[in-house]
């Protein structure tokens, strides 16, 4: 009887399934990724975390089939090397699988963090039987991947879909990419929490600042929900702006892609409508209309597991 193991790795946990032949989920395990102690230290995080998971469900390395593991970033794919991450401090030519492997022993692949979340909810969710699906994750960071005629795109370095490096601002936040003014600077966790923390500090006053007694450091996503359904007006502010932000980016996207269903997953995309409403406007009057009225905007219905399920999956296939 085959298993495979799942790995999301997000900026801010690691995320482990494992699930038998059928995709049937045995067990799971999370712990914080800890990404400010750098590549080495992240790497052992995972294999912790796998192992543990192993141990608790009393299975050896030798009855797992293979492993996948979602990466943000870009990624050398063929040679299961991690080049750059935006949110990953310490963190360039990280060769995963090699290091995987070495101390698991089991096949290991890699892919996008972002294009995972597609293969599980491309195959299990959302996106089932659709030919032409757009999966956006918002979480740490902002990413995108692509199903086009029926086919995951990839680009000629696996780049394709990183939306969150599109160009908004001239003279902009600057990014890890090399770059300034990204998209994902603003919309992401930690883009729409220094979004906010810019306006307090500019003087502008929120409810949130009681909650956390002045310490912007401690305001959290989930803060910003709160106060927004508390009426909260800096709040709104920072949702509608962020939301906006997010569509006129998708304009573009949209545009290329040209999908009949976008699918929004990642930790972020809870805020729901307090968010994406926003988004959802600037869509209805920006991207093309024929287009646009063939195409659903929905949430993600396997919420964060998508991740490690198409993982897993995508390892299977790449096992063969």
């Amino acid at each position: 009887m085959e298993k495979y193991i799942g790995v999301d790795l997000g900026g801010t946990n690691i995320k482990v399934s494992v699930f038998d032949e059928t995709f049937r989920k045995l067990g799971e395990r999370r712990a914080p990724t800890e990404v400010r102690f750098g590549s080495g230290h992240v790497l052992q995080r995972i294999l912790d975390t796998v192992t543990g998971l192993l141990e608790e469900l009393k299975l050896s390395e030798e009855q797992i089939s293979c492993m996948g593991i979602g990466v943000p970033g870009i990624l050398d794919i063929k040679n299961g090397i991690s080049r750059f991450s935006p949110n990953f401090p310490k963190w360039a030519e990280v060769p995963i699988v090699a290091w995987m492997e070495n101390h698991l022993h089991i096949p290991t692949y890699i892919d996008n963090d972002a294009r995972v979340n597609l293969y599980g909810e491309w195959k299990f969710g959302a996106g089932q039987n659709r030919s032409n699906v757009l999966m956006i994750t918002l979480g740490t960071g902002l990413g995108g991947a692509a199903v086009v005629d029926g086919r995951v795109i990839y680009g000629a370095t696996g780049s394709a879909g990183e939306i969150g490096h599109i160009n908004m601002f001239r003279q902009g936040r600057e990014c890890r990419c090399g770059s300034s003014g990204c998209l994902g600077r603003y919309v992401s966790a930690l883009g729409i929490l220094r979004t906010f923390r810019e306006k307090v500090q500019a003087g502008q006053s929120s409810v949130i600042c009681d909650w956390v007694q002045g310490d912007l450091e401690q305001v959290t996503a989930d803060m910003l929900s709160k106060a927004y359904d508390e009426g909260d007006p800096l709040a709104i502010e920072t949702m509608r702006e962020t939301g906006e932000l997010l569509g006129y980016g998708l304009c573009a996207v949209f545009s290329l892609y040209n999908p009949e269903i976008i699918i929004f997953g990642g930790g972020m995309s809870n805020m729901g409508d307090r968010l994406l409403q926003y988004t959802k406007d600037v869509l209805d009057s920006h991207a093309l209309r024929i287009p646009h009225s063939a195409c659903t905007i929905v949430t993600a219905v396997l919420g964060d597991a998508a991740g490690m399920l198409g993982a897993a999956a995508y390892a299977k296939e790449q096992l063969g």
